[in-house]
């Protein structure tokens, strides 16, 4: 077996090259060769995978987070097509590893380990329109209090998991609504809106359980909504996502669905796989079982 295996360099401060040593002899070990392209700055990667040519590598593989996936998928379709993808793996070294988790992959072992059993699974992905570019998420995307929270996160690195909490915070403080209109296999849901999250998995930022009935490979995503709710509610509720149980807030709504599309007032920048990109408006189509990936 032989993968084309893209690491990110600036996962986790570096962590993915500090652990290279070790990963290239776990690989070596299981009988995998392995080509490594290491990514120089964001966005290396879609350039990286342009170039590669995918005929001589069984597996496409990335080594880094949620982030170096979501370029990995977006780049082998985009640049060869939707036709005759190859089975993709991680090796988780970001700090969320949220869709890997789906996967029961939790540990770099975790994802060796599934390389060399070459057992893969069929997983649906999403995809959402910007203008008349299609893109595509795997994870989940949101929009709304969920991106401004990751936006502030994202200026607290160094804080490491507490990032997050402290961007939650601090856009409870600014807390704002926006209104949307949210068409869903024909069903309109309209009116002010605190923020949505398409999850085609069921966690995000890693351990926190958005969307806990959604399924990888059942044909729908599943869409948490949120409508205005007070502070103390807001703040209340936030330790529940860890395990699921926010679903109880009466402000909360789960539905699940297969094409959605979504206008907003003002526009709502786009959080695909925990990657800031795009704006709403927004078309959302769920494909099912549309790549493999190592399980």
């Amino acid at each position: 077996m032989k993968i084309a295996l893209i690491i990110n360099s600036h996962t986790c401060g570096g962590k993915a090259l500090k652990l290279l040593p070790q990963i290239e002899k776990r690989l070596k070990t299981c009988a995998i060769d392995f080509e490594l392209f290491k990514t120089k700055y964001h966005g290396h990667t879609m350039e990286i995978v342009k170039n590669i040519a995918l005929s001589e590598y069984d597996a496409i593989v990335s080594m880094g987070g949620d982030g170096t996936n979501y370029h990995v998928l977006n780049s082998v379709i985009k640049y060869h097509g939707d036709k005759g993808i190859p089975p993709l793996g991680i090796i988780p070294m970001g700090r969320g590893n949220s869709f890997a988790k789906d996967l029961k992959i939790f540990t770099p072992d975790d994802g060796i380990s599934a390389l060399s059993r070459q057992i893969t699974r069929e997983v649906d992905v999403c995809r959402f329109t910007q203008g008349v570019e299609n893109h595509y998420f795997i994870n989940l995307m949101g929009f709304g209090f969920v991106t401004d929270a990751a936006r502030t996160a994202s200026c607290f690195k160094w804080a490491g998991d507490a990032s997050y909490i402290i961007g939650v915070l601090y856009r409870t403080i600014k807390l704002d609504f926006h209104e949307i209109t949210l068409e869903i296999d024909g069903s309109v849901i309209s009116g002010k809106n605190c923020f949505v999250e398409f999850c085609n998995s069921r966690y995000t930022g890693g351990d926190m359980l958005m969307a806990p009935e959604a399924k990888i490979d059942d044909g729908f995503f599943d869409v948490v909504i949120l409508s205005p709710l007070t502070r103390t509610s807001l703040i209340s509720t936030f330790p529940k996502i860890y395990k699921g149980t926010h679903t109880d807030n009466p402000s909360a709504r789960f539905v699940k669905g297969k094409h959605a599309k979504v206008i907003t007032e003002p526009a709502k920048a786009l959080l695909p796989d925990g990657e800031f990109f795009g704006t709403t408006p927004t078309e959302i189509t769920l494909l099912p079982k549309f790549v493999r990936y190592f399980a």
